[in-house]
């Protein structure tokens, strides 16, 4: 409900939600809030860590157990003992099927702590987006948040699953790699002091330089989804304009952005590997060289040798695999620094201590004194006051933009007021809590909602323990019900998402009915007939001042010929309540009101 009654007058929806300028984000935030997580599932990660541990160790052995065997050779002798061979080379194949038994499940086990660790994060932020305040929505682009929910969760789901297990591996491998080198020929390791630094420094450098082009990529990614949720949800205005080629080259833009992010932050990123894995086969072919020098002075067997290259390709290795999957893991980074933003952002004003239900209501609004402004520098409501009595029908009339949602919003509390107060029975609504509040009224909208699901489900969304007679009584009310009858499936016909398979009127009458249907003493109408023929529009609104007998109504209008029997119809302009009492007062005046009202009918 209260993603339906956004105030996007004064938003500039242009620039909502786009990529801005890149300032130095919390990294080190970011990384606390994935280990916050990934310490919910400590069990887990304690089998990972040992699977981790017992796998490489395994591994590592395997080197060592082949320089033995090739020592088993007697060099320009020709004898060879077997057993030993066989002895040494049938060790090796059990140590390396238990590592890869090791890796198969540790694998499984990084899936579910990924697979666990992403739906948590997702419920999260999607209980995260119910806190936020109307505001969130009206300064943010639905496509990028639902990047953020998606796209952005995905990738830090997958860098957990494989990116993490092989920086695990691979800090155990090149320890026990180095450990076992300098066990064999401490001579040898002299020849990496060079090349571990320069592989070391190049990998930290290309880091540095390619964060933030992975940031950029997933907002770009973010303002294109938004383009495209906006361009589809927009397709029917799109065609009756024919501004098909305009919205093309317009997407084409977005889409090259989005492009060249990735393109820019591939191609650096893959500058990494290839470069570190360079300077890795320097290494090898150094340690080649020193290690036939010490063969021939006698200091160093063709087993140790062996068994030291293959140890110095273990230890290069986890290296260049780290250089190669740091475009992942700077993509992981970026998308969980977006991720953990959403989370931080500040949740609606929490209600205030010792803040009381709202029970009983009889329909009793104040509104006195009251100044708002969306931003700090623009004061939209001004000194505004208004009383609507138990069971009376206020209207709110006037131009486009002069701040009738806007009051809608106060009286929700979808925004707090600046100054003054607005009161319930008696009770400012600052004390009240908001659900209890919001519970009190029912909402029509010009933008309808509903949701895939049964027509019955829709219309019952706000009283969830409504019976069939309740729900038919609302819909003939609405007068949709002989539309819902000549359905196949009755009050059983399934929506699909959005409503998309029935007319816009139609949609507007199940929601017009389901506002009916719920038990609250307050309604709040936003054109809500707006969609519907002038015969059905005048049914309904007497439908409404008969089902409605008893409960206050506020009324957003623009044909005004729909209020005339309204109790007390408000007069906005400019934030100002200029003009107020009944259709016949007004019209009397021949002030702002009569010159509206003339105006529809010239």
């Amino acid at each position: 409900m209260a993603g339906g009654i956004r105030n996007t007058k004064q938003l500039d929806t242009a620039n909502a939600g786009r990529p801005q300028s890149h300032k130095p984000r919390d990294t080190k935030g970011a990384l606390r809030g994935l280990w916050g997580y990934l310490c919910r599932y400590r069990a887990l990660l304690l089998l990972a860590l040992i699977l981790t541990i017992s796998g490489n160790l395994l591994a590592l052995v395997g080197p060592k157990l082949s320089g033995r065997a090739i020592d088993a050779i007697e060099p320009g002798k020709g004898a060879v003992d077997f057993d030993t061979v066989f002895y040494y080379a049938g060790l090796m194949v059990v140590f390396y099927i238990a590592s890869s038994l090791f890796s198969y499940l540790l694998s499984f086990v990084m899936q579910t702590i990924s697979r666990k660790m992403a739906r948590q994060m997702r419920d999260d932020v999607f209980h995260k987006l119910l806190s936020l305040p109307v505001g969130y929505f009206d300064t943010h682009l639905s496509g990028d948040i639902i990047s953020r929910v998606s796209y952005d969760i995905d990738v830090i789901n997958t860098s957990l699953s494989t990116d993490l297990v092989q920086i695990c591996a691979s800090v155990i491998t090149v320890v026990g790699s180095f450990a076992m080198m300098v066990s064999i020929e401490p001579k040898l390791i002299l020849v990496m002091v060079v090349t571990i630094p320069m592989s070391i420094f190049y990998t930290k450098y290309m880091a540095g330089k390619t964060r933030p082009l992975f940031r950029t990529r997933s907002v770009k990614l973010g303002a294109m989804n938004g383009f495209v949720e906006e361009m589809v949800s927009g397709q029917k205005t799109i065609g009756a304009y024919a501004r098909e080629e305009v919205i093309t080259r317009r997407f084409d833009a977005v889409n090259k952005e989005a492009v060249d992010a990735y393109y820019i932050a591939d191609y650096y990123s893959c500058l990494v590997g290839p470069t570190v894995n360079f300077i890795n086969n320097i290494s090898l072919s150094l340690v080649t060289v020193f290690g036939a020098i010490l063969y021939l002075l006698g200091q160093l067997t063709l087993g140790n040798i062996s068994s030291f290259v293959l140890y110095s390709r273990k230890f290069s290795g986890p290296i260049n695999e780290a250089a190669n999957i740091i475009s992942e893991l700077q993509s992981a980074l970026a998308a969980a620094e977006r991720v953990f933003k959403l989370l931080g952002e500040e949740p609606e004003t929490a209600d205030v201590p010792g803040a009381v239900q709202l029970e009983n209501v009889r329909g009793n609004v104040d509104i006195k004194g009251v100044f708002f402004g969306y931003t700090k520098e623009r004061t939209i409501i001004k000194n505004l006051y208004m009383t609507a009595k138990e069971g009376s029908m206020i209207a709110i009339v006037g131009p486009t933009g002069a701040g009738k949602t806007t009051i809608i919003n106060l009286l929700m509390r979808f925004y707090d007021v600046d100054g003054g107060e607005i009161y319930v029975d008696g009770h400012e609504t600052k004390e009240l809590t908001r659900a209890s509040l919001r519970r009190a009224y029912a909402m029509v909208l010009q933008d309808t909602w509903v949701f895939g699901g049964t027509i019955f489900e829709n219309i019952a969304y706000g009283k969830e323990d409504a019976t069939m007679e309740e729900v038919v009584a609302a819909a003939k009310a609405a007068h949709i019900h002989s539309y819902i009858m000549r359905l196949p499936d009755g009050y059983q016909t399934i929506l699909s998402e959005n409503g998309v398979n029935i007319s816009k009127g139609q949609k507007q009458l199940l929601t017009i009915a389901r506002a009916m249907l719920l038990d609250a003493k307050m309604l709040i109408l936003d054109e809500a007939t707006s969609n519907v023929d002038t015969r059905t529009e005048i049914r309904i609104q007497k439908a409404m001042r008969r089902l409605m007998a008893g409960k206050t109504c506020f009324v957003i209008a623009h044909r005004l010929s729909t209020i005339q029997h309204a109790d007390r119809i408000l007069v906005v302009d400019h934030g100002d309540v200029v003009e107020q009492g009944t259709h016949g007062e007004l019209m009397e005046k021949k002030g702002f009101y009569y010159q509206l009202y003339a105006s529809q009918f010239e």
